[in-house]
């Protein structure tokens, strides 16, 4: 999807520079800002493939303006924090962003999981797996709908969680290392932090509340889903 255009929001020339370098390489078109209220104006009228939003911006933050952009579509995005911000990182994963990425990060690797964004962004050219109904324990999963329900309770899960929880439970009983779950959920094909199937197994279990107990952790190993 080498035409794609990328917007990038981040007030730090340095990184955006290096960002944008690197995406141009790849053949993306790329349009950088340095602010929220920017973001959401450069949003409106580009209609971005994908964007690529930092969580700490002058006026307002990457959290608002990634609330603000789900509330209007359905964007793909991926957040930059700070190595320390899980706070920020699941925040942001419970509005809606697709993935996020740790500063500092390899720019080779942000490449990487804007392809694999984008890749699943792209909509399937036959019936597949997103049209199976699953259902394991309270939780029951509508591929063609893209639904969740916990009980009669439908769940809100951002597009990664809905995958993230669908496969596991179409694989239940196996357990998946991290590194598997993303190359199998993600599409990455090397090596990246590990983390962020961390958050996104903890938000999951947060929106399924007592549905989220058929997440299990197998501790140095990965997780499965079980009843």
């Amino acid at each position: 999807m080498t035409d794609a255009t990328i917007l990038l929001v981040e007030d730090e020339q340095n990184i955006a520079s290096l960002v944008e370098l690197y995406l141009k390489n790849d053949g993306y078109t790329v349009e950088h800002v340095g602010d929220g209220l920017s973001a959401l104006a450069a949003a409106e009228r580009l209609k971005p493939s994908l964007v690529i939003l930092d969580v700490m911006l002058p006026g307002m933050d990457g959290l608002e303006v990634c609330r603000r952009l789900r509330a209007t579509g359905k964007i793909p995005i991926i957040m930059l924090t700070a190595r320390d911000g899980e706070v920020d990182r699941v925040l942001g994963l419970e509005l809606g962003a697709d993935d996020y990425v740790t500063k500092p990060f390899s720019p080779r690797e942000l490449v990487a999981r804007v392809k694999a964004v984008l890749r699943r962004a792209e909509p399937a050219d036959a019936p597949s797996e997103d049209d199976e109904r699953l259902a394991l324990g309270p939780v029951r999963i509508d591929g063609a709908r893209r639904e969740v329900l916990v009980g009669e309770q439908p769940v809100e899960l951002t597009a990664r969680e809905f995958e993230l929880l669908a496969f596991l439970v179409r694989n239940r009983g196996i357990v998946f290392s991290r590194d598997r779950l993303l190359e199998r959920v993600w599409g990455y094909e090397r090596p990246v932090d590990t983390r962020t199937v961390d958050s996104h197994v903890k938000s999951v279990r947060q929106k399924l509340g007592e549905g989220g107990s058929i997440i299990k952790t197998l501790r140095g190993v990965g997780y499965k889903a079980d009843a």
